[in-house]
């Protein structure tokens, strides 16, 4: 219990924020993430001290995750499942001026909830794949590991992932940012 407490459970906040970015509701966020450390606490025998307990928190996370979406769809609950991305991007040159600058300026002049929204459009593994290396800082050899592909993998879905998610930001620019462009 002591390593748990030492190891995994100054993690919860990590757990509970990427919960809360998988379910979309407050109290099932913090079902999984609770779900989630409890399996982490059961299976703390297994964890490999020097490993990065994040990766392997964030391993958990996921496959609770895809399980209790499994378990919904058998039980007929309808969920919220990714679909393919189109391109819907705008006309060129309604907010070019907009999106001028740096990935984090850009980043800065849009609120959490549209960011949240885009990327709640993005198909599954490109979703996880930004959450870990752009949200969670982990580098592409950790969000390999916790999603059990190459290295490269990750790297690509990370480009193309970036890449749909500014097109995204760029079709649902909020109305204010259209009229009043920085």
């Amino acid at each position: 219990m002591e390593r748990f407490e030492r190891l995994a459970w100054p993690e919860m906040a990590v757990m509970l924020r990427a919960a809360k970015f998988l379910t979309r509701r407050d109290d099932q966020a913090e079902d999984l993430a609770q779900e989630t450390m409890l399996k982490a606490m059961r299976a703390m025998d297994r964890f490999i001290d020097g490993s990065d307990i994040k990766a392997w928190l964030m391993t958990i996370l996921r496959r609770t995750h895809i399980d209790r979406l499994r378990a919904a769809q058998r039980r007929g609950v309808e969920q919220a499942l990714p679909s393919e991305v189109e391109d819907d991007r705008p006309p060129a040159g309604r907010y070019d001026d907009y999106f001028r600058g740096e990935p984090e300026q850009l980043m800065n002049r849009l609120d959490d909830e549209t960011v949240i929204e885009a990327m709640r459009q993005l198909p599954d593994e490109i979703r996880w794949t930004l959450l870990l290396v752009d949200v969670e800082r982990m580098d592409h050899a950790e969000a390999a590991t916790v999603l059990g592909v190459p290295v490269g993998t990750i790297k690509s879905r990370a480009h193309r992932g970036r890449a749909m998610l500014r097109d995204r930001l760029y079709a649902q620019a909020p109305e204010r940012f259209k009229r009043n462009k920085p």
